[in-house]
């Protein structure tokens, strides 16, 4: 991937995910953000080994570099059109602390937002948003 685009690896069954993944298509107007879904083979082969153990966070590779969990988010939310990126500030917030808020999101998120067997299938507009083989 080059600079002129970053990947965000999201939970394809994670309601939350799927909507967030929506609300960063409706804000990222210069299609900066390409998506594929941590089950895919795209996701395996960009992350290889690692899949297992960061499968339930969010990723971003952006110039080479993975980011995940908080710093994905920030990574993302820093590149929004609009007032968004205001929130990247939470990037003073030392990284176990954004971390563990994260984490807490993270291990509720089907409680709390809903999970879905099949993965996410984008509208024929969304389409060429997401990275396949």
């Amino acid at each position: 991937m080059n600079a002129e685009h970053a990947i965000v690896l999201f939970d394809g069954h994670c309601l939350l995910c799927n909507r967030s993944v929506k609300f960063i298509i409706r804000n990222d107007k210069n299609s900066y953000f390409k998506f594929a879904t941590l089950q895919s083979e795209i996701a395996k082969s960009l992350i290889g080994g690692k899949a297992i153990a960061i499968h339930k966070s969010v990723i971003v590779i952006e110039n080479d570099r993975i980011y995940d969990r908080s710093s994905a988010v920030l990574r993302i939310i820093r590149k929004l059109d609009g007032l968004w990126f205001f929130f990247y500030f939470f990037i003073i917030i030392p990284k176990p602390l954004r971390n563990m808020v994260y984490s807490l999101i993270g291990k509720n998120r089907y409680k709390w937002f809903g999970k879905t067997v099949d993965c996410m299938i984008p509208s024929p507009e969304e389409s060429d948003r997401f990275i396949r083989y």
